[in-house]
């Protein structure tokens, strides 16, 4: 589904270059939850937001179904991939089956009128995320995890195979970052989409995750199942700790 050959991940500002991974090697297939782990700084929203086309990688090349994404139109990539960003939204006033539409933007007509079947695939996000009782809300009448899944919700409105999640739960306190992490899994396994996210949740990335993508504080990315990773010592080392550690078996995190 989305393939990143031999790309350089960074930064350019003017004439300075600032590279954050180099020579990386990746691909993500139908129907996976896939999360990226890694300590902070290595890259994590930079890969993703490098896959997603936001910023351009230094090197290499993304494609997506085979088809490079420098190539693809903007209206072309809002198909193919859909993008939910870590910040949160505040928008007064607009209502959530308001902001789920917009998810339609990429098949409406050139004056944005929707049709039934537009009217229908916004229904049926809706109810994906268990929010068509909220549709007609004001967003910012929401709690953070209902706006969450409102973002999800949209999301799927756009009808792309591929969904990138920057960072999903970072506003959420433990039982709504539990509830979207099953309801991702739960996405991936109705729909078989494709779902790639980044993450700073090891212990529900390591029990709810198809694969995980361990990006290196010194370069590269591991990548694996989360049993072969934790098999292999990877998830241990790149994360090692005087103050906590792994159970080998169940990837269950253990204070000491």
């Amino acid at each position: 589904m989305i393939t990143a050959s031999n790309i350089t991940i960074g930064y350019r500002k003017g004439k300075q270059l600032r590279t954050v991974q180099t020579a990386l090697n990746l691909k993500a297939v139908k129907g996976e939850l896939i999360a990226i782990l890694g300590p902070n700084g290595c890259g994590k929203s930079t890969l993703l937001r490098s896959l997603g086309g936001l910023q351009p990688v230094l090197a290499g090349t993304v494609s997506v179904a085979g088809q490079p994404l420098s190539t693809l139109t903007p209206a072309a990539r809002a198909t193919r991939l859909s993008l939910v960003l870590t910040d949160p939204v505040h928008v007064n006033y607009m209502t959530v089956r308001a902001l789920v539409a917009m998810g339609r933007h990429p098949y409406t007509t050139v004056t944005g009128r929707m049709s039934l079947a537009d009217h229908q695939a916004v229904d049926k996000a809706l109810r994906a995320v268990r929010m068509e009782a909220f549709a007609d809300r004001y967003l910012q009448e929401l709690s953070d995890g209902e706006r969450q899944r409102v973002m999800i919700a949209k999301a799927l409105a756009q009808d792309t195979p591929i969904i990138l999640l920057d960072e999903p739960t970072s506003h959420l306190d433990l039982p709504n970052r539990v509830e979207t992490m099953l309801l991702l899994k739960q996405l991936v396994s109705e729909t078989a989409k494709t779902i790639l996210l980044s993450t700073h949740e090891i212990d529900l990335a390591l029990h709810l995750a198809d694969r995980i993508w361990l990006m290196k504080p010194d370069g590269g990315v591991e990548e694996g199942t989360p049993a072969s990773l934790m098999a292999q010592g990877l998830i241990q080392s790149v994360f090692k700790s005087d103050g906590f550690g792994f159970e080998a078996e169940t990837g269950r995190v253990i204070i000491f």
